[in-house]
């Protein structure tokens, strides 16, 4: 999946029965999860615009 720029790098939990994801290709780690996969594209979206907003009030962009 890719938005904004970001990719994520996604996996299936069989134990836990979710999806699990995180961003790729930045320093920080930011993951997300769901249950389905159009939550799953919900949660990377909303991880994305945490990500870019909080870099963006700490001056990191």
């Amino acid at each position: 999946m890719v938005y904004k720029g970001y990719a994520a790098r996604t996996e299936f939990d069989a134990e836990d029965e979710i999806f699990i994801g995180r961003i790729a290709g930045i320093h920080d780690f930011v993951g997300f999860h769901a249950d389905n996969v159009a939550d799953l594209i919900t949660a990377f979206h909303e991880a994305v615009n945490d990500c870019v907003e909080t870099c963006v009030a700490g001056d990191r962009v």
